[in-house]
Order: structure tokens, then C-alpha cells, then sequence
């Protein structure tokens, strides 16, 4: 796995010792709190330190930066967003070692600009959060951890989609009597020589996993709940002659990015059922052409393939995928049904004893954990408001949550688009809003009930010609009791950019 070679100025080891040592009845007072240091939590933290004068901390509750990029660390881990599109566009790198950067170089990245920006005496590392709750006598948020209390006039929760791992409600699954992990909690000295390994769950996770358990397990299953519709990987080494052309030619970089912006915009065309669609379909057979490229065997090719409409689900992007699952070693089964001892088995009552069980399963996206510790105003806790699936205005900001900002939060993300370039476009809103609760010398803002709903019913109305509603699959991408469409923005990246493009006040109150 190939990393960055910029040198780090405050290694990892240091920045982790940093603003830790706390005691529990400690109270820091700061104008910001951030909560959370992935890639919304350091880039809200780099223009806070550039573009104001306000004072911030950034609470982290593991002992390092990085969020999902810290996180997964197993083998294949890498972006499927191209290196210099999945990357700030106010901190381009120059030396990216390929068009789609392993995981570990993305870390590198990111500590990179903690270290450079001068993100480090904010970051209080090791602090896991209790409660948010509002203190409306003191226009204060009050945020209770582990090692003290913070309280702050504004509070950025920037704790992203992939943070909680959730593991399937599977029958005796506990009582395994091999190891089993989450993929997201892959064990540093794992050796899977000659095992019996068995992988739960067919996505993007899996996908790029799946390869190096197959070639160093002895026997490999995989738990299929539906197939994946997968695109070949056209990954490739960035040459010393276009190192030397980026670090050279910074605008080159910047039409790069450009470029691979607007050729992934061409993918939302992808995701409109309504009426004939020839980009769905042009999706649709480059996927079946690969696996039809791959997979000789007749029965293996009809486990693998997809029974929705390409889009329903995240598409995935793999070039040994395929070929891992052909090997003699693999064995694809149904949905995991149930587990007794070592013996594993398939909802079709197939069963494998296995010696190792990788949870390929996923994260809390659509009901965050974190919502049932936020208290608004008047006591209203922030998973009671979305009881019917998360809802923001301007996909960031909450009726009865004063001075409360999401980022990567309701109908933030994307399925086809680069996660960074919105995460930016919210910190720029969120900076508005903060320049306007400083011009209008006000001390409280919060949006109305009225465009909080109006926004959300256009969502909604959006939303119902996508493929994520009426491609026939159950996706991540939709709140499982509601079926609503909330973790994703149902149209063009660049349309939430120009909807989210200037802070409007005139749906807030200030006061």
C-alpha cells in the first residue's frame, strides 16, 4: 500500500497526547465546538483558523484524527472517488500516488493538514461526548464528556455516516466460537493463513476486502444478502512526469479537479427513473458486461446478479472482485441466518464451520446515535424530532435546535459525487450563518419549523423520481421505518452548491 511522502510535522503519537488531560469536573468555555475530527471536522476547523477570529476546540473521542479513514485499515481499504476530488479544494496535494488514493495515504492527508493548518492545541483527543443539551437562560450549548464540560455559543456536529458499525441481528452471533470483527475494527496482527474464514455482507467494504482474505484463507464464504452491481477499477500510478506536472503547475491541479467533477455529475443522470432512461441503461449493461467478463460459470454469474435497478444501491468499483469470487477457495451462500458454535449457517440451511467471521456489514447511517444525545430547546431530544427520518434545513440546520449545525447530515451526501465538496459547501454556509449572528449582534439563530418543512417536502418530492426510491432494493440511503430518501441529496452536486451557495437569514431568528 503506497503512502504520501510529505513529511508530517507533528506526527500522530504527539497530536493523540495533546489537550487530553482534563479532569472530569473541568468546564472550557469556546465560541465553537466541533464534534468530531474526519474530514467535516478538520475542514470546518482549517477555515474557522483562517476566515474568523473565533475561538474553537474540536473534540475527537478516539485517540487520533482521521474518523472513517482511521477507522478501516483492512486490507484494499482505498477511495472510490478520485485522489484529487476526494480532497480539499483550499489544501490541493500535489503528489496523490494514484488516480484513487489508498486509505492510508488519505490519513496521511488529513493528519497532514491538521498538523500545517495548526489544527493541534484545538483538537482535545479521547473525549467521548455524553450530552449536548441548550441552555437558554445562557444561549449556550453545554456539551458533557468524559473529561469535562464544554459549553459554546455554537455547536457543529461533524460526526459523519460511517462512524457507528452495525452488526446484524443474527441468531447465536455472540456466541461465535472463532474471532469475529467488524471490517471497520480489523485487527492490526490478524493473520488468516490456512483459515476458515467467512465475510457477512456484499458491499463496498467487502468488495475491496474480500480479494487478500481469499488469497491467504484457506476456505473462503461469502454471505450474500443481494449482489452488488459492480464497474471495473481503472485505477492507475500517477507517473513521475504527472507528479512533477502537479507540484509545477498548481492550476493543473485545479482543472483536474475540475474535470473529474464535472464527469461524475454525469452519473446523477443515472439515478432518474422517470421515464426511458439511456444512462440507467448504459449503467446498467457496463456492469453486467463485467461480470459477464469475469465469471464464466453460469450459476455463480446468477448469484451475482442484482435483482433491483443499478443505482438502488451504491454501485461498486472493483477490478479483482469478481475474479477472487471465481477461485475454487470461494463459496457464495445467502443472507446469514443463524450461528452455533463454529457452524455457520445460510438462510437456504447450508452451514460451513469457520474460524473466522468478517462482519462486512455497514454502519448506523440513517438513525445516528448521536441524535439521541442532543437536547434542544424546551428539552426536545434530536432523535424524537426525526422519528420520522432525519430531516434539516439547508440540509444543516434544525427547528428547536438553536445555533446547531450538521455537517454530512440529512440529504448531505452523495451516490455519485465526491463527499468532500459538500462537506465544504456547509462549512461555507455555516460560516455565514456565523458572520451573520456577528453583524446582526445577535446571540441565538434558529430556522423556522416553516422552511424546515418546505425544504424537506421538496426533498421529498425530489427524491420520489430517484432510483434509490423506486429502484426496488433495500438501501442505507433510505430511513428504514419512514422510507424516506435522507442521507442523500437527490439531485446534481452542483445544485446544493448553488442552493447552499450564500447564507440566507431571512428564514432564521435571531435574538
Amino acid at each position: 500500500m503506497t503512502t504520501a511522502s510529505a513529511v508530517i510535522a507533528t506526527p500522530a503519537a504527539t497530536i493523540a497526547t495533546l489537550g487530553t488531560t482534563a479532569s472530569a469536573a473541568a468546564v472550557t468555555e469556546t465560541d465553537v465546538l466541533i464534534v468530531g475530527a474526519g474530514f467535516a471536522g478538520i475542514g470546518m476547523g482549517i477555515r474557522l483558523a483562517r476566515d474568523t477570529a473565533r475561538s474553537f476546540l474540536i473534540l475527537e473521542r478516539a485517540n487520533d484524527i482521521g474518523g472513517t479513514w482511521r477507522d478501516n485499515s483492512y486490507p484494499g481499504v482505498a477511495c472510490d472517488i478520485p485522489s484529487h476530488l476526494y480532497s480539499f479544494s483550499f489544501r490541493p496535494k500535489a503528489d496523490w500516488s494514484r488516480l484513487f488514493a489508498p486509505g492510508a495515504e488519505i490519513l496521511d492527508y488529513l493528519r497532514d493538514c491538521v498538523a500545517t493548518e495548526g489544527l493541534t492545541p484545538h483538537l482535545r483527543l479521547g473525549t467521548s461526548v455524553n450530552t449536548m443539551q441548550w441552555k437558554a437562560d445562557a444561549s449556550r450549548w453545554q456539551v458533557t464528556t468524559n473529561r469535562g464540560t464544554f459549553l459554546a455559543r455554537t455547536l457543529i456536529i461533524a460526526a459523519g455516516r460511517l462512524a457507528e458499525p452495525q452488526t446484524p441481528a443474527v441468531p447465536g452471533l455472540d456466541s461465535f466460537a472463532g474471532l469475529t470483527f467488524h471490517s471497520s475494527r480489523w485487527p492490526d496482527d490478524l493473520d488468516l493463513t490456512g483459515k476458515r474464514v467467512g465475510v457477512v455482507g456484499s458491499g463496498a467494504s467487502a468488495v475491496q476486502l474480500l480479494p487478500s482474505v481469499v488469497a491467504a484463507a484457506a476456505s473462503t464464504v461469502v454471505f450474500q444478502r443481494s449482489a452488488a452491481y459492480v464497474l471495473p477499477r481503472t485505477d492507475h500510478e500517477y507517473s513521475p512526469a504527472e507528479l512533477r506536472r502537479f507540484e509545477r503547475d498548481p492550476e493543473h491541479i485545479a482543472r483536474t479537479r475540475s474535470r473529474l467533477f464535472w464527469d461524475a455529475e454525469t452519473g446523477f443522470a443515472a439515478r432518474i427513473t422517470t421515464g426511458p432512461s439511456d444512462p440507467l441503461a448504459a449503467l446498467c449493461s457496463r456492469a453486467l458486461d463485467h461480470l459477464a467478463a469475469h465469471v464464466t460459470d453460469g450459476r455463480l454469474r446468477t448469484q451475482l446478479t442484482p435483482t433491483y435497478e443499478i443505482g438502488c444501491k451504491r454501485v461498486l468499483f472493483s477490478s479483482d472482485y469478481y475474479p477472487a469470487l471465481s477461485s475454487d477457495s470461494v463459496s457464495v451462500e445467502p443472507a446469514l441466518n443463524r450461528v452455533d458454535g463454529r457452524a455457520v449457517y445460510a438462510e437456504n440451511g447450508s452451514h460451513h464451520d469457520l474460524d473466522v467471521l468478517i462482519l462486512a456489514t455497514g454502519f448506523e447511517s440513517a438513525r445516528p446515535p448521536f441524535a439521541q444525545q442532543v437536547i434542544g430547546r424546551d428539552g426536545q431530544i434530536l432523535a424524537d424530532h426525526w422519528r420520522n427520518g432525519m430531516t434539516a434545513y439547508a440540509s444543516t440546520a434544525v427547528h428547536g435546535f438553536p445555533n446547531l449545525f450538521i455537517i454530512d447530515g440529512p440529504n448531505a451526501s452523495l451516490g455519485h459525487n465526491s463527499a468532500v465538496f459538500m462537506i465544504e459547501t456547509q462549512v461555507e454556509y455555516i460560516l455565514g450563518a456565523l458572520a451573520h449572528l456577528h453583524t446582526a449582534d445577535a446571540t441565538v439563530l434558529e430556522v423556522s419549523a416553516e422552511a424546515e418543512a418546505a425544504y424537506v417536502a421538496e426533498l421529498d418530492r425530489a427524491a420520489g423520481s430517484t432510483v434509490w426510491l423506486t429502484g426496488g432494493c433495500d438501501s442505507w440511503y433510505v430511513d428504514p421505518l419512514s422510507r424516506r430518501l435522507t442521507l442523500l441529496w437527490p439531485d446534481f452536486a452542483h445544485t446544493f452548491r448553488q442552493r447552499l451557495g450564500t447564507f440566507d437569514p431571512q428564514v432564521y431568528r435571531p435574538s
